[in-house]
């Protein structure tokens, strides 16, 4: 279990401001946001978690730099929404 990957748990860490209590498995937080985010606005932070090629998921999503810009800001703010942390943390 100390070598399971986790890139989102750890793509989560990165953006949220200030965690408390440490966050939930991969499976569950994946279950979690599903629900809690856009489609987009997932596929985006899967992306940032995978390292995957950025241009590829614009073109994917169809949306221009501009609103990739706004996606992301919009997704930070959910990310730190105390009730947001609150369900994904254990």
């Amino acid at each position: 279990m100390i070598d399971e990957k986790t890139p989102l748990r750890d793509e989560l860490e990165r953006h949220i401001r200030k965690l408390i209590k440490p966050l939930r498995d991969e499976d569950e937080l994946a279950t979690i946001l599903k629900v809690k985010l856009t489609k987009k606005e997932f596929k985006i932070l899967k992306n940032w978690a995978n390292d995957e090629n950025l241009p590829k998921l614009l073109q994917k999503l169809s949306i221009d730099d501009e609103r990739y810009e706004l996606m992301r800001d919009k997704l930070i703010k959910k990310l730190n929404q105390e009730k947001l942390k609150q369900e994904i943390m254990i």
